[in-house]
């Protein structure tokens, strides 16, 4: 899929993550959260995994984890994914 405008995808509240999806070269992806000691490879694997899945190569990812669990940042990577690709065929697992 090609990303074709910025998009965003969740919250700043408790328990949630807020993602914001551009076009980039290669997979980029910057991730702040008070538990990133703890969890970061775990919450940039599952963003890295899903935007695999969509055969997303090309992105700039911007995540502000508030303690989301993985489910979660699946769907709302999933989000940015069908609103940057400007789709709703999406294949929801």
């Amino acid at each position: 899929m090609q990303i074709k405008k910025e998009a965003i995808a969740g919250t700043l509240e408790s328990n949630d993550i807020y993602i914001t999806l551009s076009e980039g070269e290669g997979i980029n992806v910057e991730l702040e959260s008070s538990v990133k000691k703890q969890f970061g490879k775990q919450i940039e694997k599952v963003i890295r995994d899903t935007l695999e899945e969509y055969d997303i190569k090309n992105a700039n990812v911007k995540a502000v984890d508030k303690g989301a669990l993985d489910y979660v940042i699946m769907a709302r990577v999933k989000t940015a994914i069908a609103r940057a690709c400007e789709t709703d065929e999406m294949r929801w697992i």
